[in-house]
């Protein structure tokens, strides 16, 4: 077995020699960074991640030219200050990636933050003239939002001009904002229609409110650290390997914290830092942004607010202080700016509060399908477990024991069908992910994982009880991850469920570990350095029992339903560098016996039903309108063009709470309900089962279960 601590110990005393005998690096002009500390990081990434990771990616020129594109990318994602001929001389720097780590050199980072620091400066002047300047508000011009679409400007003017209209963009945007706040204004409160400002007086407002924005933004960012700059170009190195091997600075590793606990204090959603953006990774269920249902996974924060003070923008900020902004005191408002994967932007305010922790738990209740049959539901947020109960022999609250029991429940009830729901679920224990699959099979095994030495282990159930044999279905989607495709993909290769969902869920099928690099220094060495921060790296990967991985493809549903997010490029196959599908060999199991559903026919009387129900093409059509806005990513900044696509991102938000309300509406006339205000006034702890009868989702799987 390779000997990391070997190879550590040799690291250690070769990049001190280095050190010490005077090895050529690009020294910073002021002393920020320790120099031998990012010599030994970097250094220590070069040995380790070869060592350690899945892949078995070697230090070569080809990793080197995808950490430099990823490093680029960090830079200067929006192409917002550097110039191609800025690009051109840091490319140079590129091919020798991958030897400079090995000797320990670090010199890119330096280079970079050099550049960037000058053209920052120019960028800076060059924006207080424009907004000195004023704008034409009536001229006929639009850009590009896209980045990926842009090229780098080619020269100081070039770059002027793109800013110019940037900053226009933003003054409209921000005039039409307080447009939209005044006529709210007046219409909770008609006898301030004196107070009305005047079109001048709104216009002037925007542009100091943009001119201030500017100055903050600037400010921010002269407040990066070369220290930063190396931390990245750190961490891009290690994603080169793959999209979930990171880098973590000292700092960092308190975001990790958010990531693995959920436990962004406030609104409730995880978040990551991506080419210079803030984009939401999903929302934890039972918390503030769960409960106000706008903000959703693949949304990118643009801008934040506290209550009515002026929103902050957050683009190219570190998620330690993007999260800082986000954060509050229970009961407070927080106002993010998004924007949509369709390329809409809008204004969400959200209540701050602790997670609700029951809304985490495992949740059941009996639907009764269109052919009069009791069919039960039960909705798994996560596959949880309280490993620190599990590890002292104490009994520990777990998904499979409250899934168990809710099922149990609704077998009581009489039951004559179930359907599972893993929409959004982003996974969780392992071990949850197989005991679960165990309610539904006699015994066999359920995944195989795989390191990156070629050993296999088979996890299985070994429990010959199944507590459900009767009719299943599984909901999925995009957002529905790890241990959720391992327990959806289980089911389909029994032939035990019938999965239902979008086009596919979202591939993530790899497991990763956290290494603290200051575990790998002797002590004699440990207190020479700083803490070095943490790595956290792929080292498995999961594979079906019929032998194909989950990773990249995910699991593709056997009936395929109309999705809002179906445009979105959003799963493991769209991320950069992600591992790819393969095969191993399948394992032995048995099909499940009492299955004997014809999907071919579910598909097709399916098909034929979606076709006709009302909420399923709503969402088919706005998707088709989403995916076309996704596209048509030149912005005019004409002010009536801009206020018509908001208008329209608007009308389409409210046609499906439309639909969705006429639908309630409908069942509680059949129900004998009177639908007035009183339904909306139902207590929280019930609320989600009045979602469920909305859902049309929920709706088409109750009609597949007849079918079945």
């Amino acid at each position: 077995m390779k000997n990391i601590y070997r190879i550590i110990m040799a690291g250690v005393v070769a990049v001190t020699l280095y050190a010490s005998s005077g090895i050529a690096v690009q020294a910073p002009a002021v002393k920020e960074t320790d120099e031998t500390r990012n010599m030994l990081i970097g250094y220590m990434l070069s040995k380790q991640l070869p060592v350690m990771h899945f892949s078995d990616k070697v230090i070569n020129d080809e990793l080197a030219f995808a950490a430099f594109d990823l490093y680029l990318k960090q830079l200067d994602f929006q192409k917002r200050f550097l110039l191609q001929e800025d690009v051109d001389k840091l490319s140079v720097y590129a091919p020798a990636i991958d030897n400079n780590l090995l000797r320990g050199e670090i010199v890119l980072p330096d280079v970079g933050y050099q550049i960037l620091a000058r053209r920052m400066k120019q960028v800076e002047e060059m924006t207080a003239e424009l907004l000195a300047a004023g704008f034409d508000y009536n001229r006929d011009e639009s850009y590009e939002t896209d980045p990926e679409k842009l090229k780098y400007a080619t020269s100081l003017d070039d770059l002027r001009s793109r800013w110019r209209k940037t900053l226009k963009g933003q003054i409209i945007s921000r005039y039409l904002d307080l447009q939209e706040e005044q006529q709210k204004s007046l219409e909770k409160d008609p006898g301030a229609k004196k107070k009305l400002k005047s079109d001048d007086e709104l216009w002037a407002e925007a542009e100091k409110k943009v001119a201030k924005r500017n100055k903050n933004f600037f400010i921010r960012m002269h407040q990066e650290t070369r220290q930063d700059h190396y931390d990245r170009f750190f961490n891009a190195v290690a994603r080169a390997f793959d999209p979930h091997t990171n880098y973590m600075a000292p700092a960092g590793k308190e975001n990790f914290d958010i990531h693995m606990r959920g436990s962004l204090e406030g609104i409730g959603a995880l978040l990551r830092e991506e080419d210079g953006y803030i984009k939401v990774v999903n929302i934890i269920p039972g918390s503030a942004s769960a409960r106000q249902g706008r903000l959703q996974a693949e949304d990118i924060i643009l801008e934040v607010g506290q209550g009515a003070k002026e929103p902050v923008e957050i683009t190219d900020m570190r998620l330690r202080d993007a999260v800082r902004l986000i954060r509050g005191p229970k009961g407070s408002e927080v106002r993010l700016t998004v924007r949509k994967p369709d390329g809409t932007k809008e204004t969400i305010s959200i209540q701050r509060d602790v997670v609700q922790i029951e809304e985490t738990f495992v949740k059941s209740t009996l639907l009764e399908s269109p052919g009069g049959e009791k069919v039960g539901y039960v909705m798994i947020p996560s596959f949880y477990r309280d490993f620190e109960k599990t590890r002292a022999g104490r009994n520990a609250r777990n998904s499979t024991d409250d899934t168990r029991i809710a099922i149990e429940e609704l077998k009581k009830q009489g039951i004559k069908g179930l359907i599972i729901d893993l929409r959004n679920n982003g996974g969780g224990s392992l071990m949850d992910a197989v005991d679960t699959t165990g309610l539904f099979i006699p015994d066999g095994p359920v995944v195989q994982v795989k390191d990156s030495y070629g050993n296999k282990r088979v996890l299985s159930d070994d429990d010959s009880s199944v507590t459900w044999d009767g009719p299943l279905l599984v909901l999925v989607n995009q957002f529905s991850a790890s241990a959720s495709e391992i327990l959806a993909a289980a089911l389909q290769d029994y032939g035990r469920a019938v999965i239902v969902g979008g086009a596919h869920t979202h591939g993530k099928g790899t497991v990763q570990t956290l290494l603290d690099m200051n575990d790998n220094l002797p002590l004699l060495h440990l207190k020479k350095y700083e803490d070095l921060g943490a790595l956290k790296v792929t080292i498995q990967k999961f594979y079906r029992v019929n032998g194909g991985s989950t990773q990249y493809k995910g699991v593709e549903p056997d009936i395929v339903l109309p999705s809002l997010f179906q445009h979105l490029k959003s799963g493991e196959q769209y991320l950069d560098n992600s591992l790819p599908w393969d095969k191993v060999e399948s394992v032995p199991y048995k099909h499940y016996v009492p299955a004997a559903v014809d999907l071919e026919v579910l598909k097709e009387r399916s098909a034929r039903r979606v076709q006709h129900d009302e909420g399923l093409q709503v969402i088919a059509d706005e998707a088709r309108k989403a995916a076309e806005r996704a596209e048509k990513t030149t912005m005019s900044l004409s002010l009536a063009d801009m206020k018509a696509k908001r208008d329209e991102a608007r009308v389409a938000r409210d046609k499906i709470g439309a639909h969705y309300l006429k639908y309630r509406e409908e069942q509680s006339a059949e129900n004998g309900e009177d639908p007035g205000p009183g339904v909306e006034e139902e207590k929280d702890s019930n609320k989600w089962k009045e979602e469920i009868k909305e859902d049309p989702y929920i709706n088409e799987s109750l009609h597949i279960m007849d079918d079945m």
